[in-house]
């Protein structure tokens, strides 16, 4: 039969369908698998698929707020009782979970129906979404270019029109990167203000953050109530909340002191049409009565990647480190990409003292970013230095890791940032380059003020709509 108009409904908006009895669970979820087998040949953005868990989980969804609306995990952290995640890499043991997740229940009580796994990088390190395990995630609005990483493949899913929302993580832009590079909604919440448990209390010391990626505003912000708050025993809680998310957005965000920056720690410029869209939403924030100048940060040159590469090489020494124990062996050659391997060597030459030492600069990172905030209510700079890259740009297959990330280091300068200094950031998909590539702009606000993001992020949402603009490939 089908449902023409699906892809224009966002998850809250298929959900109301549901409860008005227009449609049912189980033809959403045959309409969500359709275009799953229509769209992936072409983006590869689902690596796993879960039709039949899906199909029985639309016979009696959660009676949440998205009741019935399909939906697509990521493959990491995203566990979910009898199915791998295997974090796009050959090491990992092809082994099905034991429990799902704090996460996965929470997705479970919302509503939703999962049909599938998303596309990743290795170990999910990469700013684009290429592994040997599963091959490049392809951009729906060109499949020459990179969906970004690591949730490139929940992003292509949901700017393909596939599903409304799909489960991201970031821990230095997973969730910001592919939704610019794709045009879509993607906010990294405050540190801990979603759980990581029951396997981790953090992961990276802080730096990864769980959420989705979604079309509109209101939808990020619903998904945040389902899944917002820590299980007992957390390390760390995030500050409470104020009110439903949700609410947020039909609020008025007032006047807002806003800085925005074009150029990166170093002082270098961004590419042009990203610096040209940076301006034109900072004159749009102008018009609309907040209180707009340029400043930067007080960051060193150097920053954030002096400090962000080395804590990833320790955590992925551990990654393989726990994976060894679990399978009594070290991975085979085959087994981790060249890239992954050299910035394992990498770290396991980190020693305790060094990363505690890691640890405490980036504290002291956190400290300078929390008084450049006491001046400004909010931060925006590009998500990203340029439009989304080509595929293949950065190389799995360099054993150098410094060799493999060199196109890549300009190309985020922001995002690992707010997972240092566990501030919330979103990315909204509010301009496009000039050959049809998505350019995401990134706000920042202060520790535990997403209200503030989602006020403002509404408000852009009405002014600076995006909610027609779609890849080709969205029928």
């Amino acid at each position: 039969m089908g449902f023409p108009d699906y892809a224009s409904f966002d998850g809250l908006g298929l959900a109301a369908l549901v409860r008005k009895g227009e449609v049912s669970p189980a033809e959403l979820a045959e309409e969500a698998i359709a275009r799953i087998e229509r769209h992936n040949p072409s983006i590869n953005a689902i690596i796993l698929k879960l039709y039949d868990l899906g199909r029985e989980m639309a016979k009696s969804p959660a009676d949440g707020p998205f009741k019935g609306v399909p939906f697509l995990l990521k493959d990491a952290f995203g566990d979910i009782k009898g199915y791998p995640s295997r974090l796009g890499s050959r090491f990992r043991a092809n082994t099905p979970a034991t429990e799902d997740s704090d996460l996965a229940k929470r997705f479970r009580a919302s509503g939703l129906t999962f049909l599938g796994k998303t596309n990743v990088p290795e170990f999910t390190l990469l700013p684009t979404t290429e592994s040997a395990l599963y091959g490049p995630a392809r951009n729906p609005w060109n499949v020459k270019h990179s969906t970004g990483g690591s949730s490139g493949g929940s992003s292509a899913a949901v700017a393909a029109g596939i599903v409304p929302l799909a489960h991201a993580n970031d821990s230095g832009g997973s969730i910001r990167i592919p939704a610019s590079s794709c045009g879509v909604v993607g906010l990294k919440p405050t540190r801990a203000r979603t759980s990581l448990g029951p396997d981790y209390g953090d992961v990276l010391s802080g730096l990864c953050h769980e959420h989705v990626v979604t079309r509109t505003v209101r939808d990020c912000a619903a998904m945040l109530d389902c899944i917002h708050g820590q299980e007992p025993g957390a390390p760390y809680v995030a500050p409470p909340v104020e009110r439903p998310f949700l609410e947020e957005v039909s609020r008025a965000p007032g006047k807002l002191r806003i800085a925005f920056s074009k150029v990166n720690a170093a002082g270098t410029p961004l590419h042009p049409e990203n610096v040209k869209a940076v301006e034109q939403v900072a004159a749009k924030l102008a018009s609309l009565g907040h209180d707009v100048d340029e400043a930067m940060p007080p960051l060193k040159p150097e920053e954030p990647g002096s400090l962000f590469l080395p804590i990833w090489a320790a955590w992925l020494a551990s990654e393989i480190d726990l994976e060894t124990a679990r399978r009594g062996r070290g991975p085979k050659d085959d087994e981790l990409e060249p890239l992954t391997r050299g910035l394992w060597e990498i770290g396991k030459t980190i020693t305790a003292s060094q990363y505690l030492i890691l640890v405490k600069e980036a504290q002291g990172l956190g400290r300078r970013l929390g008084q450049f905030m006491t001046k400004h209510d909010v931060w925006l700079t590009p998500t990203l230095a340029s439009p989304p890259i080509p595929l293949g740009l950065i190389n799995v297959n360099e054993p150098d890791p410094f060799a493999a990330f060199a196109p890549a280091v300009d190309y985020v300068p922001f995002t690992p940032i707010q997972n240092i200094t566990g501030q919330p950031a979103m990315s909204l998909p509010l301009c496009m380059s000039s050959d049809g590539l998505p350019i995401g702009m990134m706000f920042s606000a202060r520790f535990g003020d997403e209200a503030t993001l989602f006020r403002l992020a509404a408000q852009l949402e009405q002014e600076m709509p995006w909610k027609d603009r779609h890849p080709s490939i969205w029928n």
